[in-house]
C-alpha cells in the first residue's frame, strides 16, 4: 500500500520530538477551513507533520468497501510517529489517533484529542445514545444517486450551516465521507489509554454561536463524549468557545498543545 501524503512544517531536525496532527471529516491536513492549518505557528519550535488521511488532501485513495477507515489510519499514524511523536486528532482523526496510541503506546509523548468522534465509547448516556441510532438509520439510507456536491451541501444546510466552497480537494473529501468507515461506532479500548504514562489532553468547544440545530445533532453528543473519553483515559479536558476548536480558537488551543507538549518533554 503507498504511503500517506503529509505537510511538514518546522525544522527538520530539533531537540524535541515532532508532533503528528490528523484532521476529521471533508478536510486534509494543512487545510485552514476545517483542518490543521491554523497550527502551523507551533512549527516555529518543533517539527509538524500534518497528515492527509487516505481518500483526502493529496493521499493515495483506499480500495475496498471503505473509501476511509479508521484502523487504516492508525496503521498510517504509527509509521509517522518514526522513534516518538505527540499525537493530535480532530474527530474521526481523533478515533485513528486513538487506535495508534493504543497499538504503540511506546511512540506516543502525549495525546490530543479534540472532539473524539467515538461516540460509541458514550453510549450509555441517553443523547449519545439517541445520536447513534440516528447515525446508524441514515448511513444505510444514502441514495445512489447523491452527488458529493449534493452531499456536501446537504451535510451542511441541514444543519443551519452555510456550505463549503466545493473544491475539487473539498468534494474529493466529500466523496470519500460518504463511503467512510464509521468511526462513531468504533470500540475503543480506553483502559490501555488510560494506564499509558504520557500526558493526555481532550479540547471540546462550548457550541457558542452554532446553530440550534448544528449544536443538538452534533453539538451536544461530541460534548458528552469529550466528557467521558477524558474522564475514562484520566486526561485533562479544555472547553474553548465556538464549535470547531482549533479553526476557531487557534491561539488558545494552539497556547494548550504548547504547554502539554513542553510538559511530556520534560517528563
Amino acid at each position: 500500500m503507498n504511503r500517506v501524503c503529509s505537510t511538514i512544517v518546522g525544522p527538520a531536525e530539533s531537540d524535541v520530538p515532532p508532533a503528528v496532527l490528523v484532521h476529521g471529516v471533508l478536510a486534509w491536513g494543512d487545510d485552514e477551513t476545517y483542518g490543521f492549518g491554523r497550527q502551523r505557528p507551533l512549527g516555529a519550535s518543533r517539527r509538524l507533520i500534518l497528515m492527509d488521511r487516505r481518500g483526502h488532501g493529496d493521499s493515495p485513495d483506499l480500495d475496498g468497501a471503505h473509501r476511509t477507515d479508521y484502523e487504516v489510519d492508525a496503521a498510517d499514524i504509527v509509521e509517522l510517529l518514526g522513534d516518538g511523536a505527540h499525537l493530535v486528532g480532530h474527530s474521526y482523526g481523533a478515533v485513528a489517533a486513538m487506535l495508534a496510541a493504543v497499538e504503540r503506546p511506546d511512540l506516543v509523548r502525549s495525546l490530543c484529542l479534540i472532539q473524539p468522534g467515538c461516540l460509541k465509547v458514550a453510549e450509555s448516556e441517553p443523547v449519545v445514545a439517541e445520536n447513534l441510532a440516528r447515525a446508524r438509520a441514515s448511513q444505510v439510507t444514502l441514495p445512489p444517486e447523491l452527488t458529493a456536491e449534493d452531499y456536501l451541501r446537504l451535510i451542511t444546510e441541514s444543519v443551519g450551516m452555510p456550505p463549503a466552497e466545493p473544491t475539487p480537494k473539498r468534494l474529493r473529501a466529500a466523496a470519500t465521507s460518504m463511503r467512510e468507515r464509521p468511526c462513531w461506532d468504533t470500540d475503543i479500548p480506553l483502559e490501555s489509554l488510560a494506564a499509558a504514562p504520557w500526558p493526555k489532553l481532550v479540547v471540546v468547544g462550548d457550541w457558542a454561536g452554532a446553530p440550534d440545530e448544528y449544536k443538538r445533532l452534533a453539538g451536544d453528543p461530541l460534548t458528552v463524549t469529550a466528557r467521558v473519553v477524558a474522564d475514562r483515559i484520566g486526561g485533562e479536558l479544555l472547553e474553548v468557545p465556538g464549535f470547531y476548536p482549533h479553526v476557531q480558537q487557534p491561539e488558545r488551543v494552539n497556547e494548550a498543545l504548547e504547554e502539554l507538549w513542553s510538559r511530556a518533554d520534560a517528563r
